[in-house]
């Protein structure tokens, strides 16, 4: 048996310029994967399967883990067959890439398990075709990410320093929102960013990475704020209680926020447990 740990990342950023003509959105985005992750082990079996500890989440062929199987077996017909084991601790429909991160792991364990690895530049490409996400956790590195999400353009080691180590909270309500339903949600609006302004904000940040690059902003962050509510309210009263702000990575519904040097984080969950129920999921965790 081998396993892969499945880090989760954040959307520092997320500027989405427009809808491409494949059907995906085009976006620019600073990504950071973080400490927090699933565990997907591997042993060799008669046929493809899977196993999970969360039993919310379907085992089938939908689940992205065994997508990603499916897609490798493809590439490599003669591949080693065999049974999954899924350990989750990151949330689903909540914008931390749990799905895309275990289907990379997947790749890499079967890759492992293989005596001639297909190596990353193939295993990019295979993450590609099991979903927008998952070529980023092939290396799981901080990076810039654009296209629909397979493009990845390593930031500079200042950048990445600069960011290692930094302390978030991320705090999810006992609701889940859908990639697809947040992306949705904006095509109806149309609210999308210029892409010679999402280039030249980010440009900015990174020539001055210590500041807080959640200013940058989420253009999804208003279209599932205007839909959900419980969000922009709960976390408004945190804001004006703590003085700290949140921000939604990803298309929601998680929102974080960098740690000042003190804050009470029991006082953030009991402000959110009044406007969200007993349901709260409440992480503090660090960029890796």
């Amino acid at each position: 048996m081998i396993f892969e740990t499945a880090p989760a990342k954040l959307n520092l950023s997320l500027a989405v310029t427009g809808l491409r003509e494949d059907g995906f959105h085009e976006l620019l985005s600073l990504v950071a994967s973080i400490n927090l992750a699933d565990r997907l082990e591997f042993k060799k079996a008669m046929q493809w399967g899977l196993l999970c500890d969360d039993a919310s989440l379907a085992t089938d062929r939908t689940n992205l883990v065994l997508k990603a199987a499916e897609v490798y077996q493809a590439q490599r017909p003669d591949t080693v067959v065999g049974e999954f084991n899924l350990k989750k601790l990151i949330p689903s429909g909540a914008g931390l890439g749990g799905g895309s991160s275990d289907a990379a792991a997947a790749l890499r364990l079967l890759d492992r398990a293989n005596p001639s690895p297909l190596g990353d530049k193939t295993l990019l490409q295979l993450a590609a075709k099991v979903g927008s996400d998952c070529p980023y956790f092939i290396k799981s590195t901080t990076a810039i990410m654009s296209g629909r999400g397979e493009n990845l353009e390593t930031v500079s080691p200042q950048v990445a320093t600069s960011l290692k180590g930094r302390r978030v909270m991320i705090v999810k309500p006992p609701f889940g929102v859908a990639t697809q339903d947040a992306y949705g949600l904006l095509a109806k609006s149309k609210a999308y960013v210029s892409p010679s302004a999402a280039k030249q904000k980010l440009q900015d940040w990174l020539s001055q990475p210590a500041a807080d690059p959640s200013l940058l902003g989420n253009t999804l962050e208003p279209v599932v704020f205007n839909k959900y509510l419980a969000l922009p309210v709960a976390l408004a009263e945190v804001s004006r209680t703590t003085g700290i702000n949140f921000r939604m990575t990803g298309s929601g519904s998680a929102c974080f926020a960098f740690c000042p040097a003190k804050f009470d984080a029991q006082a953030v969950r009991q402000i959110l447990e009044r406007g969200w129920g007993k349901g709260v999921w409440v992480c503090e965790t660090e960029i890796l």
